[in-house]
């Protein structure tokens, strides 16, 4: 598999403040990447630190094989780490002709990117007419331009309005689907757990986990479970060795799974030991409530 960016022990640090501590990681190529944590968890210095606007404390990176300088690197590495800054009076294809000028990139790539974001209809409006949405996405079609391997976003639907964030969230999608590895920052749970491949989570600098986002921890859910004989079940689950701990809340018994069993042979189970279900529920935990379970193990360890 083609690495495209490996990080390795990288810290830095602002006076007393440590941004980011001694972080590794690798992303290979044709994943979305999701650097996940709260405001102030490093997600941004580590984007700067990568793309050279930002000094390293110590650590390392190197992109693609290790053999290109990062000026080199950085060519084929299309980024959007601040609010994007174009001419207000300008339209959306001449303010993408400046760009174009400055990096050095034929003309011809501009309406091809601008249907990429699906700003070719108003290809002619001024900047300053579009919404936040759009102006985002014209964002986007200029990180495009010099067809990069990979492409950085840093909180791409922040402040934006619920279309914004489906339109920003859909064209993502899009990008990887056609090859080009993402890598985006995000304080949110939801956004990483429909767009990302892959996550790694961090907390005031310190990587939580990195890995797949269908395995960021190995759940298998948990029933929802009412009967008429509550102790007679929580008697039986809690000596049962597929399950790994227990809840109550009024006439609510939660169980928790620590490997796989559906609900037919739970329900088979209990009916025959003479307990029978008013309610049986089977589910899974959403990634926030994973996130909540490694920052609980964080504190405890």
């Amino acid at each position: 598999m083609d690495t495209i960016l490996t990080i390795n022990n990288l810290t830095k640090k602002f006076g007393y403040l440590t941004a980011v501590k001694d972080l590794s990681f690798t992303i290979n190529k044709g994943n979305v990447y999701g650097i996940l944590g709260p405001n102030g968890s490093g997600k941004s210095t580590t984007l700067g630190i990568v793309l050279n606007v930002v000094n390293k404390t110590e650590g390392n990176f190197h992109w693609f094989d290790g053999n290109t300088t990062t000026h080199d690197a950085l060519k084929k590495v299309g980024a959007i780490i601040e609010r994007p800054n174009f001419y207000p009076y300008m339209s959306a294809y001449e303010n993408l002709k400046l760009v174009c000028k400055i990096k050095g990139i034929d003309y011809s790539k501009i309406d091809e990117k601008l249907e990429i974001v699906g700003l070719e209809e108003r290809k002619n409006s001024k900047f300053k007419t579009y919404s936040l949405g759009m102006k985002q996405r014209l964002a986007i079609a200029s990180a495009l331009l010099n067809d990069p391997e990979i492409l950085i976003l840093d909180e791409p639907t922040n402040g934006l309005d619920p279309q914004g964030i489906h339109q920003i969230r859909s064209l993502i999608k899009d990008i990887a689907k056609d090859g080009t590895t993402i890598l985006l920052a995000s304080h949110l749970l939801d956004e990483v757990e429909k767009v990302c491949s892959h996550v790694v989570v961090l907390r005031k600098g310190e990587k939580l986990y990195s890995g797949r986002v269908d395995e960021m921890i190995s759940s298998h859910g948990f029933f929802e479970l009412k009967t008429d004989k509550a102790s007679e079940l929580k008697a039986l689950i809690e000596s049962h060795a597929s399950f790994s701990k227990i809840k109550e809340e009024g006439e609510l018994i939660t169980a928790f799974l620590n490997e796989p069993m559906n609900a037919s042979d739970f329900n088979t189970l209990l009916f025959n030991k003479g307990i029978v279900l008013s309610h049986l529920v089977q589910r899974k935990e959403s990634l926030e409530e994973q996130f909540l379970q490694l920052t609980d193990n964080l504190e405890q360890n």
